[in-house]
C-alpha cells in the first residue's frame, strides 16, 4: 500500500483546507488511518484518526487542539481531513498513516503504530 497526502497550501487565519490521503496498491477501507503533523522545531503530533466500525459506520477521534474544527472522513480508498477555522498554530507538515490492524486506545495516537506512511503536505496559516 502506498499513501499520498495532498491538498496543503497557504491560507489565512480562519480559512479552510481539505487534505486528502489517497491509497494505491491495495484497499485501506478497513484500515485504521491517522493524520499527524509536525511543525518546525517540534515533535510530530497526532491530529485525527478514523477506523471502520462495521457496516457503513466509521469511528473518528481527534486531538483536543483540533476538535470542533477538523473533520476526518473517508470515501472509498481516500481519507480526508477537512480543516476549518484554521489558526497559525496549525501550520505544519501534515502526514497520513495507515495500519491494517485494529488500533486501540493510545496506540492510535502513536506514529509507531502505523505501518504505512505518506509523504507530507505543507499547511501554512498566515496571521
Amino acid at each position: 500500500v502506498q499513501l499520498q497526502a495532498y491538498g496543503g497550501g497557504l491560507v489565512q487565519t480562519g480559512g479552510s483546507l481539505r487534505l486528502s490521503c489517497a491509497a494505491s496498491g491495495g484497499s485501506i477501507n478497513f484500515y485504521g488511518v491517522g493524520w499527524f503533523r509536525q511543525a518546525p522545531g517540534k515533535e510530530r503530533e497526532f491530529v485525527a484518526f478514523v477506523s471502520w466500525s462495521g457496516g457503513d459506520n466509521y469511528y473518528a477521534e481527534y486531538a483536543d487542539s483540533v476538535k470542533g474544527r477538523f473533520t476526518i472522513f473517508r470515501d472509498k480508498n481516500t481519507v480526508y481531513l477537512q480543516m476549518n477555522s484554521l489558526k497559525p498554530e496549525d501550520t505544519a507538515v501534515y502526514y497520513c498513516a495507515a495500519d491494517p490492524r485494529t488500533l486501540y486506545g493510545s496506540a492510535r495516537y502513536l506514529g509507531n503504530s502505523y505501518e504505512y506512511w505518506g509523504r507530507g503536505t505543507q499547511v501554512t496559516v498566515s496571521s
